[in-house]
C-alpha cells in the first residue's frame, strides 16, 4: 500500500512524504478528501485534485474539522491518496432524493457493492438530510455475511445547515458514497469509544418518532431535559452538545450515545442525530475532559488488540463535532492520545463529523454513534 497525504491551506498545497513503497501520484487508486464545506464546493480546488490524481476515484466529505497527521485543523482541505498492491476497490454513490427512505438507500448501496469477494465497506454520508440510523439499518439488512462497515457522517463546522459529499464530479447535498474493498489481502479493524459520564436515573422512551423524542416515562422529554440542565437550559440548543444521552435497546447489550441536534419549543420535542426507539432506556451524560481523551487512547488500544498489534498502515479517525466543541483548545490531545498508541509508522487522517459509523467489536454489526472517537485501521501487508 502506498499512502500520500496532502493539505491545502493558505492557498497552497503541502505534501507529506509518501508512506509505503515508492509510487507516483498518477498511480493513486483512491483519494479521500476531507475539508471545509467551502473548499469542497470549490470546483477549481476539485480540478486541482483531479490533476494531481488523474486516474483515482475521488471521495469528498465536508467536515466539522480536519484531522491531518497529529493536527486538528479548520478551513483546510486534506487528501489521502491510496494505492493498494493487491486490493481492488469500487465506489458507488446515491442521492437521498432518489429513494423513499434512508433505509432503502442503504439496501441499494450494499447490493451495488455486494459480490463474492467483498472484504469491507467504508462510507461517507450526508450529515443533515440522511437518517444515519436508517441508512445503517438498510446496509445491515443486506449484509448477511457480516462484512465490516465503517465511516462517518459529513459535517458543516458548527453550523448544522447542510453538508457536502461526493464522488468524482458528483458533489452535493443528500449524497452518500460507499467504497467497497475486495479480496483477502486487506485487513480492516474498528474501534469506537466515548468517555462520557452518565448521571441521573434510567428513563424509558414512551413517545418518539424515529429521531424525534417527545416523552420519557410518560412526561414531556424537553421539560425533563431542561430540569437536568439547570442554568445550561438557557443556552439550548447549543449546550445540548455538552449533555448527550446514552441509549440502550432490547436488541443490543451495548449502549449508544445520541446527540441532540435541535429542539422544538412548540412541539416540546428534541431531534437527535440517530433514532430514539420507543421502549429504549436512556440516561443523561456529561463531559469529563480527561475521560474523553483517555477514551481516544483506549479506542486506539482496542484497535491494536483487534489487529493483534500488527503495524497498521493507515488509520482513519472520525470524532464527533460535540467532542471538539467540548474540548476546544484541548481537541488535539485526543488525536495525540490515539497517535501515541498507533505509532509513528501509521498514517493518521480523518475528520470531525455529525455521526460515526462502526461496529462495537470485530464481529459486530455496524452502528451509528455520536460523541465517540471511532477509528478504522487498514493493513495490506499484515
Amino acid at each position: 500500500m502506498v499512502i500520500q497525504q496532502s493539505i491545502y491551506t493558505q492557498q497552497q498545497w503541502t505534501d507529506l512524504p509518501d508512506r509505503g513503497s515508492v509510487g507516483k501520484d498518477e498511480s493513486s487508486q483512491l483519494v479521500l478528501i476531507f475539508g471545509a464545506k467551502d473548499h469542497i464546493a470549490n470546483q477549481d480546488l476539485r480540478a486541482q485534485i483531479r490533476t494531481r490524481h488523474p486516474h483515482a476515484d475521488l471521495v469528498f466529505a465536508s467536515t466539522a474539522g480536519e484531522i491531518f497527521n497529529n493536527q486538528v485543523l479548520d478551513n483546510t482541505l486534506c487528501t489521502i491518496a491510496i494505492t493498494f498492491a493487491h486490493t481492488p476497490t469500487r465506489c458507488v454513490y446515491s442521492n437521498i432524493e432518489d429513494y423513499p427512505s434512508s433505509y432503502a438507500m442503504g439496501q441499494c448501496l450494499f447490493q451495488r457493492l455486494n459480490q463474492a469477494d467483498l472484504n469491507s465497506i467504508f462510507l461517507v454520508s450526508d450529515g443533515t438530510l440522511v437518517n444515519g440510523s436508517d441508512l445503517i439499518a438498510g446496509l445491515n439488512a443486506e449484509n448477511r455475511k457480516g462484512i465490516s462497515i465503517s465511516g462517518g457522517l459529513a459535517g458543516d463546522g458548527d453550523q448544522f445547515v447542510n453538508t457536502l459529499v461526493g464522488l468524482n464530479e458528483q458533489v452535493g447535498v443528500g449524497k452518500v458514497v460507499a467504497i467497497g474493498f475486495y479480496g483477502d489481502a486487506l485487513k480492516v479493524y474498528h474501534s469506537s469509544l466515548g468517555g462520557w459520564d452518565e448521571f441521573g436515573r434510567d428513563r424509558i422512551i414512551t413517545k418518539a418518532d424515529k429521531n424525534i423524542l417527545y416523552e420519557l416515562d410518560g412526561k414531556n422529554a424537553l421539560d425533563l431535559y431542561k430540569e437536568y440542565l439547570g442554568p445550561f437550559s438557557d443556552e439550548l440548543p447549543g449546550s445540548a452538545l455538552l449533555f448527550p444521552i446514552s441509549i440502550k435497546t432490547a436488541e443490543s447489550e451495548q449502549k449508544l450515545v445520541r446527540t441532540i441536534l435541535t429542539i422544538d419549543e412548540a412541539q416540546k420535542s428534541m431531534t437527535f442525530a440517530g433514532n430514539m426507539p420507543e421502549g429504549a432506556t436512556v440516561r443523561l451524560m456529561k463531559a469529563n475532559f480527561d475521560k474523553l481523551t483517555e477514551a481516544s487512547a483506549e479506542s486506539a488500544r482496542q484497535l491494536m488488540q483487534y489487529a493483534d498489534h500488527r503495524n497498521l498502515e493507515l488509520a482513519i479517525l472520525i470524532s464527533c463535532v460535540g467532542r471538539k466543541l467540548v474540548l476546544q483548545a484541548r481537541t488535539e490531545e485526543e488525536v495525540w492520545a490515539a497517535k501515541n498508541i498507533l505509532g509513528e509508522t501509521t498514517a493518521i487522517a480523518g475528520f470531525y463529523s455529525y455521526g460515526e459509523l462502526s461496529p462495537y467489536n470485530p464481529s459486530g454489526r455496524c452502528e451509528l454513534h455520536n460523541q465517540t472517537m471511532t477509528i478504522t485501521g487498514f493493513c495490506e501487508k499484515c
